[in-house]
C-alpha cells in the first residue's frame, strides 16, 4: 500500500500502515486518487524537524478530508489513530498534521530527523518513506521565513497510487477527475 508523491525537488515514496490506521490511510489514498494534493505548498518546512503540506490554500489553515468531499461538513475531521507500535523514532515518518486533537483533514507531515518523539500520542503517524527521504531532506532546507514558510515555491506536482487496498466509496466516482 502505497503512494508516489512528485514534488518540484523530486519524487517520494510512502508507504502507508493500512492494517493500524485504515481511516488515515484511505483518507490519504483517496485524495491522492482525487488529485486534491495536486499543486500543493509545502507551507511549513522546519530544518531538522519536519516538512508539511496538504492544504490546497497553502496557508496551513485549510484542507478537508475524503469524507467532507462524500457526506459534507460535519465529516469534514476524523480521529487520530494513535499507536503504541507507531513511534516517531526515525526520519521518514508521515502523519496527519492537526491543530487539536480527533481533527485530521489532509494536511501531513514526513519528519526528516530521527528522534522525534514530540510528536508522539499527539499526532496520527499513518505511514514512512520508503524511498525519496533525501527529498524531503532537501525541502526541510528550504530557506524560510521565521514561520517556518518558504521563500522557494516547492510543491507537490502530482500523487500517484501504486497500491490501493481499499474500495472507492459510493460516489467518489464523482470527484475524480477526468482525463481527457
Amino acid at each position: 500500500m502505497s503512494v508516489l508523491v512528485e514534488t518540484s525537488l523530486g519524487d517520494i515514496v510512502i508507504d502507508l500502515h493500512t492494517d493500524l490506521c485504515p481511516v488515515a490511510c484511505k483518507n490519504f489514498i483517496k485524495l491522492c486518487k482525487l488529485k486534491y494534493y495536486n499543486y500543493s505548498l509545502f507551507h511549513n518546512v522546519q530544518p531538522g524537524s519536519l516538512v508539511q503540506t496538504g492544504d490546497p490554500t497553502g496557508t496551513g489553515t485549510g484542507g478537508d478530508s475524503v469524507y467532507r468531499q462524500l457526506f459534507g461538513e460535519q465529516a469534514r475531521y476524523f480521529d487520530d489513530e494513535i499507536h503504541r507500535r507507531l513511534r516517531h523514532t526515525k526520519a521518514g515518518c508521515v502523519s496527519m498534521a492537526s491543530a487539536k486533537p480527533n481533527a485530521n483533514a489532509s494536511q501531513f507531515f514526513i519528519t526528516v530527523a530521527d528522534e522525534q518523539t514530540h510528536l508522539d500520542d499527539r499526532y496520527t503517524l499513518f505511514g514512512e518513506v520508503s524511498e525519496g527521504l533525501d527529498v524531503a531532506l532537501a525541502i526541510s532546507n528550504a530557506y524560510a521565513d521565521s514561520d517556518g514558510r518558504p521563500y522557494q515555491n516547492v510543491r507537490i506536482r502530482h500523487t500517484i497510487v501504486l497500491d490501493d487496498p481499499f474500495d472507492d466509496p459510493a460516489g467518489l466516482g464523482a470527484f475524480i477527475p477526468k482525463l481527457s
